[in-house]
This record gives C-alpha cells, sequence and structure tokens, in this order.
C-alpha cells in the first residue's frame, strides 16, 4: 500500500518510486497492480448508489440538509483522464482537446461522497452517451420515489435529471440557474479533490491502457476511504476546465416533464409556492 499510494500521490516513474522506498522497479509494476486489484475488489462497499425507496429517501434527506433543490439526491459530471495515446483504435481516445484520455462520468452526493462511477469510456465519446448507458440512468429512470440528479447543460432534461435554463427570461428562472450551479458545482469540487489528493490522475497517466480504468476506479474508491476517515480535503481547486457541447432538451414525454417539473422547481425557490415537483 505505501508503494501504491506514493504512485499515485506523488506523480513520477516507477523507477523514482523504488529508488525512494528500496525496491526494484519490477517489484514497484507488480505491487502497484496488486493492490490496485484489492482495492477495485471492495469498491460496491465504497461506492454505492440509492437503489431502493428507503435509500432515495435518504440520500434526498441528506442532500437537503445542504441543499434547497427539493428531491435531489446528487449531481452527475464527467472529467476526462489524460492517457499515452494507445496504439489500439487511438482515435477513439483523443478528445475535443487533442489529447488522448478516459471519460470519466461520476455522481456525488452533497457531502462530496462519491456514489458512482463509469471509468471505462474512451475520450471521444460524448457526456450524454455515457449517461444514457450508465446502470445510474435506468436506475433513475426507473425509480418512483421522484428522486433526481442535477446535471449541466450537456444532459438532455428529464424528470430524473434537472438543468440549468439555457437563457433565463424572467426573475424566477435566474434564482432557478443561480441555485442550480451553486449545487450543482459538488461535482466538480470533488473532481478537484480527487486530482489533488491523487496527482496520478492530474498528469498524463503512463501504464497500459487497459489497466488505466481500474488505477482511475481504486483512486475513487479511495477518496471516498478519505472521506470516512476524515482525511485532509482539498476545497480550494475545482475541475472545471471542462467545456461540454450543449444537447438538445432530449425527445418526446420525458422532456416536457423534466421542463415542467423544473418549471415547478424554479417557482418552489422562488418562494411562490409549496412544491408541487415530486413527478
Amino acid at each position: 500500500m505505501k508503494i501504491f499510494l506514493r504512485y499515485v500521490g506523488d506523480p513520477g516513474f516507477q523507477v523514482g518510486v523504488g529508488e525512494d522506498i528500496g525496491v526494484h522497479q519490477s517489484t514497484v509494476c507488480k505491487t502497484i497492480w496488486r493492490v490496485c486489484q484489492q482495492i477495485i475488489c471492495k469498491s460496491n462497499e465504497w461506492i454505492r448508489f440509492p437503489s431502493t425507496e428507503a435509500e432515495f429517501r435518504e440520500a434526498k434527506r441528506s442532500w437537503s440538509r445542504k441543499g434547497k433543490i427539493p428531491n435531489a439526491v446528487g449531481a452527475i459530471d464527467c472529467t476526462h483522464i489524460k492517457i499515452e495515446r494507445p496504439h489500439r483504435h487511438p482515435d477513439e481516445f483523443i478528445n475535443r482537446k487533442g489529447l488522448a484520455s478516459f471519460n470519466v462520468q461520476a455522481t456525488c452526493d452533497a457531502n462530496d461522497i462519491i456514489t458512482s462511477i463509469d471509468c471505462s469510456w474512451p475520450g471521444s465519446v460524448h457526456d450524454s452517451r455515457i449517461w444514457k448507458n450508465s446502470d445510474v440512468y435506468r436506475i433513475m429512470s426507473e425509480n418512483t420515489s421522484g428522486a433526481l440528479l442535477l446535471g449541466d447543460e450537456g444532459y438532455a432534461i428529464a424528470p430524473w435529471i434537472m438543468t440549468p435554463y439555457r437563457n433565463p427570461d424572467s426573475a424566477i428562472r435566474e434564482n432557478y440557474n443561480k441555485i442550480f450551479c451553486r449545487e450543482r458545482v459538488v461535482i466538480e469540487r470533488v473532481f478537484g479533490q480527487v486530482k489533488r489528493r491523487f496527482p496520478f490522475l492530474q498528469n498524463t497517466v503512463r501504464m497500459a491502457t487497459y489497466r488505466v480504468p481500474s488505477m482511475i476506479l481504486a483512486c475513487f474508491v479511495l477518496h471516498n476511504v478519505a472521506k470516512y476517515l476524515q482525511d485532509e480535503d482539498f476545497d480550494d481547486v475545482e475541475d472545471n476546465d471542462e467545456v461540454n457541447d450543449i444537447v438538445s432538451d432530449g425527445i418526446g414525454d420525458a422532456r416536457v416533464r423534466g421542463q415542467n417539473r423544473r418549471e415547478a422547481i424554479a417557482v418552489f425557490l422562488s418562494g411562490s409556492t409549496s412544491i408541487a415537483a415530486d413527478e
């Protein structure tokens, strides 16, 4: 574990880690991967998304202690982890900035705890595609508790995911956007904390491409462990350098119901009426 934490906590080459600790580079390589596998075996214990009515109720109560948006259970976003250009299918990993990366989707609660993560998608894939193919999307779209997530303009609005107004044309909508942005920023703060805690993720990850998702997952698991242990936080930085394409507000009934729900929430946040936005 000392070797693993040294590697992800102070970016450098395995040779340097070996010299610092007094072991051969080959031992460092084998140890890092072995420890990584042991950590991700515990991922389902440390990273859990609500799935039952009782869990959704508790998640909503937890959010309401710090936030104002009713029925929210978390925020969602994606962040890119840079990698070396792969030899196989390299174009799939090139993101809009022209860099090779994995596009990592995560959700978190109001306490900066990661509640889900999907780190299997190459950098060329858009956030909205990752979302619609994720287990979290299925859970949220099927939930009957009225729970919702907060996402940015890279996501299509639906009853289970709220987004900001693009061009707010009233005081009520401007107020909604102000509150929404203040509460959704928690996921950007979490990404910043994880990357500050594990600088390995800030720089170009130099290892076999197939191993990168496991290393990313291990770091996010350890973030939650650090939260549990009340380790030092890194609140002075946010990972908000991603520029998302604005997508359409979705299609069909889900879009209309999502827009209606957002309007009801906006009115509620303005103090004009009691909430009737449970969907």
